[in-house]
């Protein structure tokens, strides 16, 4: 059995067999026709998504990422006939806040992943932005090497357009590497939430694909609330865990955005049921507890210096906060700081181990082996992810992004 001392997790212990057949490569025709395993007290079920709103505890709070994909991928084409693709992973400078970043004008410098990265030594890359010399170019120029990448600089004209619009004229949608085909029209309106809204994220948070406008009135019906945070899902969502121990596993940082107003409902709920839709929520409120239990004790930079949650910093702290004076201690740096947004990164790992703070259930697709998103789900519902993986293999249901659903309720 895997050990319950998160840096001595074994991410051997965390694999299944995953056929290649069951990996979705296309949504289906309507987005709450998926199936829905339900995980409830030990139990396992089968269900459609669209019922989701009477399976789940009265008086639920889902708390969706209104995060939205941006078209990441820049294919530049070399006078020589050669192809150099940029993936577009987070900014550099002027800011390094994704919203704040996708309004900048005229110049950006972003962290990409290079494609083809041997055949550009020197010099800019062009791109025109239509058929026409007025409708302008993309250039593109490789400042030096960043973590896990290259520091690009972008400039365009005409410069008056923000870098979210040159992304959607110039870009392309960042499918994951498991979907190996190419975009489809109908992705551009089905590998986005119905409810995305905030421009910046490079993977969509695949648990919201499901949600029809229909099922959200539902949600409001049976008497559940909606909140909404957000988190720019990065490509290290995709990264695998190389390390044999995750002692030895750095998480990715991701950027979130958090609203007075959704702390107020956070804390006005009370202690009826929380659920994160997806993985990305789940970090996120999870996240919130320990940003607010840093700041009261001092533990987190503050004071202009970015706020971010460490990778063990859960399993590290000592504390008896509740989550209501953890909610009370950010909505406190708030006023002090006449913010009406709290902006943070987080690292945080949530494996086996981990005690959860916010969270009472999760609503999430099924993810890879050996991924921590894994190690998050049998952090929620322990080793009998196994039984709920091994149900879902041999009931036909469909993997990863464009998979089928689960509603986990521990």
């Amino acid at each position: 059995m895997p050990t319950t001392n998160p840096r001595q997790i074994s991410i051997a212990d965390f694999t299944y067999s995953l056929p290649e057949e069951k990996i979705a490569q296309y949504p289906l025709e309507n987005r709450d026709q998926s199936k829905l395993l339900l995980y409830k007290n030990g139990r396992i079920s089968d269900a459609q998504f669209k019922e989701l709103p009477s399976l789940l505890p009265p008086q639920s709070l889902l708390v969706f990422n209104d995060t939205k994909v941006v078209q990441a991928r820049l294919r530049f084409q070399k006078p020589t006939g050669g192809v150099i693709e940029l993936f577009c992973l987070e900014p550099l400078d002027p800011v390094r806040e994704v919203q704040q970043a996708m309004q900048q004008t005229y110049s950006v410098i972003w962290k990409c992943l290079v494609g083809n990265n041997k055949r550009w030594r020197e010099g800019r890359l062009e791109m025109p932005l239509g058929p026409y010399p007025s409708d302008g170019s993309l250039w593109a120029e490789r400042l030096a090497p960043a973590e896990e990448g290259f520091a690009i600089h972008f400039t365009w004209s005409p410069g008056n357009k923000t870098f979210a619009e040159i992304l959607e004229l110039a870009g392309m949608l960042p499918l994951p590497p498991y979907m190996n085909r190419d975009v489809q029209e109908s992705d551009q309106e089905r590998y986005q939430t119905v409810y995305a809204s905030e421009a910046g994220a490079v993977a969509a948070p695949t648990a919201g694909l499901h949600f029809t406008p229909s099922v959200l009135q539902q949600l409001s019906a049976q008497g559940h609330q909606q909140g909404f945070v957000t988190l720019h899902v990065g490509a290290g969502t995709f990264k695998p865990v190389k390390s044999d121990l995750m002692e030895y596993h750095y998480m990715h940082g991701e950027q979130l955005s958090v609203s007075r107003a959704f702390l107020e409902q956070l804390l006005h709920h009370g202690t009826k049921p929380v659920i994160a839709v997806g993985t990305t929520s789940m970090r996120t409120l999870e996240s919130l507890y320990w940003l607010g239990t840093g700041l009261s004790l001092g533990l987190l930079p503050q004071e202009g210096e970015e706020l971010t949650v460490p990778q063990w910093f859960p399993y590290d702290v000592r504390t008896t906060l509740s989550v209501q004076e953890a909610i009370e201690a950010l909505l406190q740096y708030l006023d002090t700081q006449r913010l009406t947004h709290l902006q943070a990164t987080t690292r945080i790992l949530i494996a086996p181990g981990y005690q959860f703070k916010i969270c009472n259930g999760l609503v999430t697709n099924f993810h890879q082996p050996q991924s921590t998103l894994l190690l998050l789900v049998s952090a929620l519902i322990g080793s009998t992810w196994q039984k709920v993986y091994k149900h879902a293999l041999a009931n036909n249901y469909r993997f990863l992004s464009y998979g089928d659903s689960s509603l986990l309720l521990p």
